[in-house]
């Protein structure tokens, strides 16, 4: 596999030019993946200046230990960004100049069958961002949740409007037998989706699933939370999100952080005195032209957002 078989970066100029405030400074990526993004903002970078590049899949950091290895200015951490004041220790960093999250599942995840995240393929029901430290699985969410539970990840992580029927169909289903496979939990979609509605469910259901294995959502507010937490004033967050869930969640994050105002609308000054912690850079959402679609039709769903730190 070449570099550019891993994950095409999204993006990339756009990173690049509201990421890099110091040619010099400290920049952390949460969502290490292929490197991609990595590679094209450590080439604009000077040797000085120190990349932390984090992921929680360990496969990702093996190979982006390879495709960076001409770039001596790079510390590797294998964790969920949420753990980023852990990697910056590593790093015996303090703040950090620009923090960078690609949300979502890379091209390689979904292409690599045993990682069970795909449903173009009958493979074994996995989904697990990192095998070596998690223990539920896809599996364990469909065979032991309850209806009620089920039909709530997809509704709410699938905006699935079929949610009932398909986790009523799953719940009497696995009574008969272990839903093991794609191909199985692909079957039980199809009993209560039309043909023409068939892949966007199929979608759906299988983001829905990535999401609660992974805990995608809550790990994601606690990561902004700690990325303004450590970077400097004038540092940069830079946010990329794949569906609305996740950019409704960094949407109204920006927004609280740049007016976290709670005084009443009636009152003609604030006396709470919170201050606003980020500014919001323009355009607010950020996403790729004709161009890059045409060569990345992955990037289609991409959502750039960017703060700056006050």
């Amino acid at each position: 596999m070449n570099d550019h078989q891993y994950h095409v970066p999204v993006l990339w100029e756009q990173v690049c030019r509201y990421l890099i405030t110091d040619r010099k400074g400290i920049y952390l990526d949460g969502t290490l993946g292929g490197g991609g993004h990595a590679e094209q903002i450590l080439k604009r970078l000077e040797a000085q200046a120190l990349y932390i590049g984090m992921d929680r899949d360990a496969d990702a950091i093996a190979f982006s230990r390879k495709r960076l290895a001409q770039f001596k200015n790079v510390v590797f951490y294998h964790g969920v960004f949420t753990e980023m004041e852990s990697a910056m220790q590593k790093a015996q960093v303090e703040k950090l100049n620009g923090v960078l999250l690609d949300l979502g599942i890379s091209s390689h995840q979904v292409d690599e069958e045993k990682r069970g995240f795909t449903f173009r393929s009958d493979v074994p029901l996995d989904m697990r961002m990192d095998p070596q430290n998690q223990t539920l699985t896809a599996q364990d969410v469909l065979n032991t949740y309850s209806y009620r539970a089920l039909a709530k990840i997809f509704r709410t992580y699938g905006e699935e409007a079929r949610a009932s029927c398909i986790a009523r169909n799953i719940v009497q289903a696995r009574e008969k037998a272990a839903i093991k496979t794609s191909g199985q939990l692909v079957e039980l979609i199809d009993r209560c989706v039309p043909a023409r509605f068939a892949k966007k469910s199929y979608a759906r259901i299988f983001q829905a699933l990535r999401i609660e294995v992974n805990q995608e959502l809550d790990l994601l507010t606690k990561a902004l939370a700690a990325a303004v937490k450590h970077l400097e004033p004038g540092g940069r967050l830079v946010v990329i999100s794949y569906h609305s869930l996740e950019d409704r969640i960094v949407k109204n994050f920006l927004r609280e952080q740049e007016n976290p105002c709670t005084c009443p609308a009636e009152l003609p000054v604030c006396v709470c005195g919170r201050k606003p912690t980020l500014k919001q850079l323009k355009p607010r959402l950020i996403t790729p032209d004709e161009r890059e679609v045409a060569q990345n039709p992955r990037a289609r769903s991409a959502k750039m957002r960017v703060g700056e730190k006050q």
